[in-house]
C-alpha cells in the first residue's frame, strides 16, 4: 500500500498555476479583444456611424451644449436663425432639438471595451482587479514550473528579463 507524503510548496503552486491558468483563459480572450479594440479608439476602425436626435433644454450656451454631448468643448461652425451648427450636427436653441452623428462601437465591442475601462466606482472594477491579480500570480508562479538548476529555468529567467527590459523601455522612452 502506497502512502502519500507531505506535498511541497512547489506542488501547490504548480497546481494553482494550472487551475488559475484555465480559469482566466476566458477572461484573457475578452481582455485581449477589448484591448485590441481600444488601441484603435482614436480611429473609426470598428465604429459605426449613428444618427442621434433628441430634445434637450433650450437656450444652452456652447459650454453647456458640449457637456450635454460629453465633449470637452464644441467648435461652432456657424449660428443662424437660432440654430447652432457644429461638426457633425446642429442644435436649435429655441426648441432644444439636437441632431448629430456619432461614431460608436457596435453593442458587443462597446461592452467589451467598457469592461476594459471600468472605473473604480463601477462594480465591474472588482472583476478587472481580480483578473489583474490572477495574471500577476500566473507570471510569478511560472518560475515554479521548472526546477531552478535546469536549463529551461535559466532560459525562462533570461526571456522574462528581456520582456521586463522591453516593457520598461516602452514605458520610459516612448
Amino acid at each position: 500500500m502506497k502512502t502519500e507524503g507531505k506535498k511541497s510548496l512547489n506542488y501547490y503552486i504548480r497546481s494553482l498555476h494550472r487551475d488559475i491558468g484555465f480559469l482566466v483563459l476566458g477572461f484573457a480572450i475578452i481582455f485581449a479583444t477589448s484591448g485590441i479594440v481600444l488601441i484603435f479608439r482614436d480611429t473609426n476602425t470598428f465604429k459605426q456611424e449613428k444618427v442621434i436626435e433628441k430634445t434637450i433644454a433650450p437656450n444652452l450656451d456652447n459650454t453647456e451644449l458640449a457637456k450635454e454631448l460629453h465633449l470637452k468643448e464644441i467648435q461652432v461652425l456657424k449660428e443662424e436663425n437660432g440654430i447652432v451648427y457644429f461638426k457633425n450636427g446642429s442644435y436649435n436653441k429655441t426648441s432644444g432639438s439636437l441632431s448629430y452623428t456619432s461614431n460608436e462601437l457596435p453593442g458587443l465591442l462597446k461592452k467589451l471595451s467598457n469592461i476594459h475601462k471600468s472605473p473604480s466606482k463601477n462594480v465591474m472594477h472588482w472583476f478587472t482587479l481580480v483578473f489583474g491579480i490572477l495574471l500577476l500570480f500566473l507570471a510569478i508562479s511560472s518560475f515554479w514550473m521548472f526546477k531552478p538548476k535546469t536549463k529551461t529555468f535559466r532560459r525562462g529567467i533570461i526571456i522574462a528579463s528581456i520582456g521586463f527590459i522591453i516593457a520598461i523601455t516602452l514605458v520610459f522612452f516612448l
